[in-house]
């Protein structure tokens, strides 16, 4: 990696036959940018990956609390999430982030009386749809009547036609309401898993993010929505590793790298690099740029005319997540993690070995999206908010001492998945020739995820080899 002092105009470098070799500049260090960066030089374009934080993976990282090596909130992804197990393999991490063997989740009910009451969506070896047969039939979680009803809703969103762009304009909740859906049933099923995936409740999801969420990892193939996360600290994947990545294929990677302008450069000659991007410290020339950045910082940074309507990018709206992070004296979790109903409490993950808590204990963190009441509070008010709840949940928590408390606030976590927002989101080409668009944000067809900000990348990148005349036939590119 080299430093600040080592920018400044660079031609480009002449290859054996020589011929210039292309330069592509990729703003932002994230899992949009990383790929794009190493598609890029996969396909031999000279790279310079340029982000402002002192680190890579974007929203998904890690820092030190102590002894605690903490990351910023839980991150899973599914198995139908093609994209972003190539992105775990390119960087030699799949091993550090296994998926189940089958989809297991056990799900808590503080809500009867008597105690909390465990029931458990899992998949059995059947093909799809009668694969969550056995498991839905004695889900205790709903009526007998909810249970039937939730087959003939599945059956009708497997019959959606993602490609309809009808879909975004419509919510969620109607849609499920009008197929026979209750409130109930909404609660603990429909939203138990759309509110991880969507950062959004039902009523304010656009039935296209929603369908495409279960059709593709619920009803597509049997194994789709096994669940893997990593075991170790994300900052472990996302920049120690992909740094490891980046720099074993050419990519210049330079941190703390604040870009403050792009620009076409019209004086130019022929052959010669057209963009010219300022970083403070220093100018850069390359013949593409991918700008993978959040939509506001991309909008702050657009040329003129590089969008047909810049400002739709203004009106993504975004959502929070909290993340609320608990050290206790003792184990109160015997499940590596569940899900919640009828309480606060969302998602709860075992975070003890993969943190490095010593001298016993466990470390629990509390996965909150659609966290707009909680994202502010003081930690004091949350402390007295979820410990209580943790209490509940989890009989051996009563009497422990908790070691640590502290929250992560994400608040702008995610774009909201709003309906009509499919209509705002722009493809990875501008109508600027040589300027491409990546982050999660952009029209993957996918929310707010990792999987969603990988294929972003794959998509600038195909886009940019393209524009440089460079055949690009990555397997995963046509479904980016």
């Amino acid at each position: 990696m080299s430093g600040p002092g080592r920018r400044g105009r660079e031609g480009g470098r002449m290859t054996a036959g020589g011929t210039r070799s292309a330069h592509a500049v990729v703003i932002g260090g994230g899992l949009a940018g990383v790929t794009a960066a190493l598609e890029l030089a996969d396909a031999g374009v000279r790279v310079t990956l340029l982000e402002g934080r002192p680190r890579l993976g974007g929203l998904a990282f890690s820092f030190q609390r102590g002894e605690l090596t903490v990351d910023n909130g839980q991150h899973v992804y599914l198995r139908c999430c093609t994209a972003y197990r190539w992105f775990l393999d390119r960087v030699d991490g799949t091993a550090l982030a296994p998926l189940q063997d089958r989809l297991d989740v056990p799900v808590l009910d503080v809500a009867p009386a008597g105690g909390p009451r465990l029931g458990r969506l899992r998949r059995s070896a059947l093909p799809v749809p009668l694969h969550l047969a056995r498991s839905l039939a004695t889900y205790p979680h709903l009526s007998l009547a909810e249970r039937a009803s939730v087959g003939r809703a599945a059956l009708a969103l497997k019959g959606l036609d993602l490609a309809d762009p009808a879909l975004d304009a419509v919510d969620f909740a109607s849609w499920l309401r009008r197929h026979g859906q209750s409130d109930r049933t909404i609660e603990a099923l429909w939203d138990l898993v759309g509110v991880a995936t969507l950062n959004a409740t039902a009523p304010h999801a656009s039935l296209g993010l929603a369908a495409m969420v279960f059709k593709t990892g619920l009803l597509s193939e049997a194994g789709a929505a096994d669940i893997g996360w990593a075991h170790v600290p994300l900052g472990e994947l996302h920049d120690t590793l992909a740094r490891k990545a980046l720099d074993s294929a050419g990519v210049r990677t330079e941190l703390r790298a604040r870009v403050t302008d792009i620009s076409r450069d019209d004086n130019s000659g022929a052959g010669e690099e057209s963009w010219r991007v300022e970083v403070d410290g220093g100018t850069l020339t390359a013949d593409a740029v991918v700008l993978a950045v959040p939509q506001r910082e991309t909008h702050a940074l657009l040329p003129e005319g590089a969008l047909e309507a810049p400002g739709n990018l203004l009106e993504i709206g975004t959502s929070p997540i909290l993340n609320v992070h608990v050290v206790y004296d003792r184990k109160v979790l015997r499940k590596p993690f569940f899900a919640a109903l009828g309480t606060p409490v969302q998602w709860v993950f075992d975070r003890t070995d993969a943190s490095g808590l010593k001298g016993g204990g466990q470390y629990l963190a509390l996965s909150q999206s659609v966290a707009d009441d909680d994202i502010d509070q003081p930690v004091s008010v949350l402390r007295q908010r979820y410990l209580p709840e943790l209490e509940r949940l989890l009989p051996a928590a009563r009497g422990a001492g908790v070691r640590d408390f502290f929250v992560t606030r994400e608040r702008t976590a995610t774009f909201a998945p709003a309906p009509g927002v499919g209509r705002l989101r722009p493809g990875a080409r501008t109508r600027t020739p040589g300027l491409y668009l990546a982050g999660a944000w952009t029209a993957t067809g996918w929310p707010a995820t990792m999987e969603g900000a990988v294929r972003s990348g794959f998509s600038a990148a195909g886009a940019a080899l393209s524009g440089l005349g460079r055949p690009h036939d990555h397997p995963l590119q046509e479904a980016a």
